[in-house]
């Protein structure tokens, strides 16, 4: 083409280009290169045609200089005849019909420009709770449907002022065609002012706050009476609330933050970041993690937290204050009374939180989707999730390759779905666990809401293959084909799905429970993957579990079961009888009644906490060994203090090797370190015999970080890759994501 010569290309932009300011972008590129043309949202991301002399250079900024809540997938360009009449660059009115397959962003922080507009005084959205741009704001939490417009979203019951409307119609505004935009004058109102909560607040008062996928329960983290009410009224337990912190320099009171962790802290999508606890850090009530050397802490993300900062701060104008370390920090915990979802409605709130919340601040705009918020910790050098929530879906996880449409269900603890579209699953948000009916109408409101925004008519539901659990009942209720999936394969499918791995791969599998294929309980497996089948070539040695399920909430019946193994059961009672019942449990596991055995790595982990004394009566499952995890701060190894046979390893030396320790905190080092160890062991001349060159890892064990960085570092100084869970929690919360990639490819 010679310089000067007018051409016209339609161009599609896939990927997450609706709600991000795209089309306010592709608008102000063609004013830039002087196109005429037009561009318009539909079910398939966005299309334009542009005509002009430089149409190269804005097909390349199109990419180029995208929004920055824009993730380009593909841009396809077709050349098409020249209009010679054609006048000007128009944004059409969205079209709805065909397909769809695009979909729908995250919801984001404040942006800066927002939050330079929050705190001006001489600002007409000054002090707003509302405020948003094409930049910033709601986004899935307020979708109803697609393509992306006001009329499909929570917003549509708020016509735009005269104001609004001219700035969402000037394509040099940066609100131009910003669904969610509002001000004082038509947008939504906050129940009470940001001066009254923090009021409430400084008074010990548990405030249920409204924000964008659901209440947050607040109250001021270094108030100890107010903390322990709210544990205790929210059935809390002994589990660690997140702390909400009104910027980085604030954090770093509390806790240690590298550079990979500030940015996840700082980042759109400001999820809950574990960050390890400074031994110096001011006073927080004791109830905030108890026991724990890490601590949740998140920064504000709606223009509501912002204020209550704001407020504490003295309300300065401007942003500089931002900047500075500030005093206020609050407890910030999902509002989910008794493990139910999230409360989402105003009138839904003061029915469920009647109670629990002294103070209910609500809204007038709709929340259309539950989201807690996301939980991140900083990993072998990349960000992994603990839990995938708000700020993060609906983005979509790349598969290697294009898959038939399936829904996976998950399995019964920490619950997810996943959706399969072309090259892309869509991994829902946490739903909880599947034990009570409120939940369950949680899994099945995500489902049609899911299913319905993506567009996506599924051929087939995977599900786990433990024929009890409330989610393989549901997907046997859909009456499409179903495909079982068994617990531990999907673990380790999960892994092989996000980080696109098409060859053979061995996996370690180090969970809690799964159903194994023999109809006993799983839980340390070592598997090897082919494609949609998986092998299994090895497992922890067996433990017993006196009670059953009890065992997992009581770590000392695992340590009895770990001293019958040892052959030292007469030491039963003298060493566990003041935690229960230890003459009965003893007889339990001799007499092998009510004592299922398994393969569980966290049962082991159970075994090493009640030997050590580490919690063991625990509040929640999993506390004793988190609690362990946080005493480690360099692990040591006991040399040989493990046995490999027939493809069985055998921790009972190490554990009987943690009864002769000086205190817990050898021995957590102790186990975590040979433990590790031990792994690496166990796997490398399998790896090495078959010729492999990967490991995947997965199971709740491996939300533990020290195990996690120990087993990466490890495996990469023997020449191994170990692939860890990045995109989908390590936990059941990515097992919906490995049900779905190994169900598509029996398809």
């Amino acid at each position: 083409m010679t310089a000067g010569t007018v051409e016209r290309w339609r161009v599609r932009v896939r990927g997450r280009v609706q709600g991000v300011g795209f089309r306010p972008h592709v608008h102000a590129l063609a004013g830039r290169f002087g196109l005429t043309g037009w561009v318009l949202n539909d079910g398939e991301g966005v299309l334009l045609e542009g005509q002009g002399a430089a149409t190269a250079a804005f097909r390349a900024a199109l990419s180029a200089d995208a929004p920055p809540l824009a993730r380009i997938d593909a841009v396809e360009a077709t050349r098409c005849p020249v209009q010679p009449d054609e006048r000007g660059f128009a944004i059409r009115h969205s079209r709805s019909d065909g397909p769809v397959a695009t979909g729908v962003a995250p919801d984001a922080a404040v942006c800066p420009a927002c939050l330079s507009e929050l705190f001006d005084p001489a600002d007409r959205r000054y002090r707003y709770p509302f405020l948003n741009c094409t930049h910033c704001g709601p986004r899935y939490t307020i979708t109803r449907r697609l393509p992306y417009d006001r009329p499909q979203t929570a917003m549509a019951g708020f016509p735009l002022c005269r104001a609004c409307a001219a700035e969402y119609a000037d394509p040099a505004d940066r609100r131009f065609h910003a669904q969610p935009t509002a001000c004082p004058d038509c947008g939504p109102r906050l129940s009470h002012p940001p001066e009254a909560i923090l009021a409430d607040l400084k008074a010990g008062r548990i405030v249920a706050v409204k924000g964008l996928g659901g209440f947050h329960l607040a109250c001021d983290a270094a108030d100890t009476q107010a903390v322990e009410r709210l544990r205790r009224v929210k059935q809390r337990n002994g589990k660690p609330f997140a702390l909400m912190v009104a910027n980085a320099a604030s954090a770093e009171r509390f806790v240690h933050l590298g550079d990979g962790e500030r940015a996840l802290l700082e980042g759109t999508a400001r999820p809950i970041v574990l960050l390890r606890r400074r031994d110096d850090a001011p006073f927080l009530a004791p109830g905030v993690a108890p026991g724990l050397a890490w601590l949740g802490v998140l920064l504000p993300y709606t223009p509501i937290h912002h204020l209550i900062f704001h407020e504490a701060a003295g309300r300065p104008a401007g942003t500089a204050w931002m900047e500075e370390p500030q005093p206020l920090a609050l407890v910030m915990t999902s509002a989910n009374p008794g493990g139910e979802p999230l409360a989402i409605g105003n009138a839904e709130a003061r029915e469920r939180l009647a109670g629990i919340a002294d103070t209910i601040v609500d809204h007038d705009r709709p929340i259309v989707v539950r989201a807690d918020d996301s939980v991140v910790r900083w990993l072998a050098g990349a960000p992994a999730f603990l839990r995938r929530g708000r700020g993060h879906v609906p983005e979509p996880i790349k598969l290697s390759r294009p898959v038939p449409p399936v829904l996976a269900v998950g399995g019964h603890l920490k619950a997810t779905i996943c959706v399969t579209r072309g090259d892309e699953a869509f991994l829902s948000q946490h739903i909880g666990d599947l034990d009570n009916l409120a939940t369950l109408d949680f899994l099945e409101e995500t489902v049609a809401h899911l299913l319905h925004v993506l567009g996506v008519e599924p051929v087939a539901v995977a599900h786990d293959r433990h024929p009890d659990f409330q989610s393989t009942r549901f997907a046997e209720r859909m009456g499409l084909p179903t495909v079982a999936v068994q617990h531990h394969h999907a673990h380790v499918a999960a892994v092989l799905a996000e980080h696109g791995v098409g060859e053979s791969a061995l996996g370690l599998a180090l969970d809690g429970f799964g159903l194994g294929m023999d109809g006993e309980s799983w839980g340390g497996e070592m598997l090897l993957v082919e494609g949609g089948r998986a092998e299994r070539l090895g497992h922890l040695a067996r433990l017993a579990q006196p009670g059953g399920d009890l065992a997992a909430r009581q770590p000392w019946r695992m340590a009895a079961a770990a001293l019958v193994r040892m052959g030292r059961g007469d030491e039963i009672v003298s060493r566990l009888a003041s935690h229960g019942p230890a003459e009965g449990v003893r007889r339990m596991i001799e007499g092998g009644v009510n004592a299922p055995p398994t393969s569980s790595c966290g049962r082991w982990f159970d075994a090493a906490c009640g030997i050590l004394g580490v919690r063991p009566v625990a509040g929640f499952e999993g506390e004793a060994p988190i609690l362990l995890e946080s005493l480690v701060r360099r692990p040591r190894l006991a040399p040989g203090a493990w046995r490999v046979a027939d493809g069985v390893l055998d921790l009972t030396p190490l554990l009987e090797r943690l009864l002769t320790v000086a205190d817990a905190v050898e021995g957590a080092e102790l186990f975590h370190g040979t433990l590790t160890a031990a792994l690496i062991d166990w796997a490398l001349p399998v790896l090495r015999g078959r010729g492999l060159r990967l490991i995947a890892l997965s199971g709740g064990c491996l939300m533990n970080g020290v195990l996690a960085q120990g087993l990466a570092e490890g495996f990469a100084a023997a020449g191994i890759a170990a692939l860890l869970p990045r995109k989908a929690p390590a936990n059941d919360g990515g097992l919906s994501l490995g049900q779905a990639w190994v169900a598509s490819l029996g398809l």
